[in-house]
């Protein structure tokens, strides 16, 4: 008997090493890994120069706290305040953390102009994690039932509806940002209309709101930009990142600029464990392997030969939605529930995902080859299409 507590339905199976793209079971089977730990390793695994950055750094130094200034977690704010043309980053563990800190930015900025119950505009099927206030600005019900009541503060609209938003604009005068996915993941891989997202920004700066997107599953490159906004050519106040910016090791980042930035002071938000050494070298130098191997242009070649592959392996399937997706972040919507296909794909020796009951979810590492698009193009769309039935 297990004494972990019962928060996952696991599959059977258990790894015991990985090389690039690859996964090995501890039977000794091997698996394409076409989910990367969740858009968790941007390089695959066991990447030579990954593992030497991580092992050298352990040597010298994990952690010594924020109470001491560290010269990698520098570094890596001033990398990504470049890369994403903001002014200042904060550092924790995870995707939800960087979301609690735009949320309580937000509002400290809020109570700052007066609004003593500020509200921020949050999406439906949006996920931005687990923990109470994250979880209440996730819209998804399935995940939050059981945990009311809820944090207060949240309105939600529909995605990629600008005129709902313009609605409550003119009736809630409490609202003091607007929070989004680039690209939902847990959603399903629905993609925020470059318009929606111009015109978000312009109405956020009517209405002197901040602009918050979460780049958490779909930034550090995979849609084929450094960030998901850039293709709309955006600058949003507050950016979260998380999931693949160290390449499997926990780190998460909330960047600030223009009327978000200069905010917090000393005492008004912290991390214990944020940013230490050991996290900010491994960040360092996945954004210096997807900048030397060139791997966004790599996500960009491989993402549409897959989704292209897929597109003529399933033409004129009865029961194909919609294929989708920017980069390496690609979904695959069918007309029902498809969660058996996950087990099913173990058989075959793959690795996917099931998200929103039915559309089959993508997210390979950056450095995916296009032998290995096409050998998942082969698996994937013979596992679908033997799903649907015959043609």
């Amino acid at each position: 008997m297990s004494h972990l507590m019962n928060t996952y339905a696991r599959l059977p199976i258990a790894f015991s090493h990985g090389d690039g793209s690859w996964l090995t079971d501890t039977e000794g089977k091997c698996y394409l890994d076409a989910l990367a730990g969740i858009a968790v390793s941007t390089l695959g695994h066991n990447h030579p120069v990954l593992v030497a950055a991580i092992a050298a750094q352990a040597g010298r130094l994990l952690h010594c706290s924020n109470l001491y200034r560290i010269p990698q977690q520098e570094q890596l704010a001033d990398k990504l305040a470049e890369l994403a043309d903001m002014e200042e980053v904060f550092f924790c563990n995870s995707g939800c953390e960087a979301n609690e800190a735009a949320i309580k930015l937000a509002r400290f900025r809020g109570h700052r102009q007066g609004i003593e119950r500020p509200a921020i505009v949050v999406m439906e099927k949006a996920f931005h994690g687990r923990t109470m206030a994250t979880l209440s600005a996730t819209g998804n019900r399935k995940a939050q039932a059981g945990f009311e009541p809820l944090v207060s503060g949240f309105v939600r609209v529909p995605y990629n509806d600008l005129e709902a938003i313009r609605a409550i604009a003119k009736t809630n005068h409490n609202v003091v940002a607007v929070m989004l996915e680039i690209i939902q993941g847990e959603g399903g891989i629905n993609i925020a209309d470059v318009g929606f997202q111009r015109g978000l920004r312009t109405l956020c700066d009517e209405k002197d709101w901040l602009l918050i997107c979460d780049e958490v599953q779909c930034g550090t490159g995979r849609t084929g930009t450094w960030f998901g906004f850039q293709h709309a050519g955006i600058r949003p106040d507050v950016v979260t990142l998380a999931k693949g910016l160290g390449g499997g090791v926990p780190i998460g980042a909330c960047l600030a600029a223009g009327k978000a930035a200069g905010l917090f002071k000393p005492g008004k938000h912290g991390s214990t464990f944020g940013g230490n050494q050991l996290a900010t070298t491994a960040a360092l130098t996945t954004i210096a392997v997807i900048e030397q191997d060139g791997l966004i242009d790599n996500a960009v070649a491989v993402g549409r030969l897959i989704r292209e592959g897929l597109a003529q392996a399933l033409a004129g399937r009865a029961g194909l939605v919609a294929i989708r997706g920017q980069g390496l972040m690609i979904g695959v919507e069918l007309d029902r529930p498809c969660g058996e296909l996950v087990s099913r794909a173990l058989g075959v020796g793959l690795l996917i995902n099931v998200t929103d009951e039915k559309v089959v979810r993508l997210l390979p590492p950056l450095n995916f080859s296009a032998d290995e698009a096409r050998e998942l193009v082969s698996r994937l769309g013979a596992l679908i299409g033997d799903f649907l039935g015959p043609r």
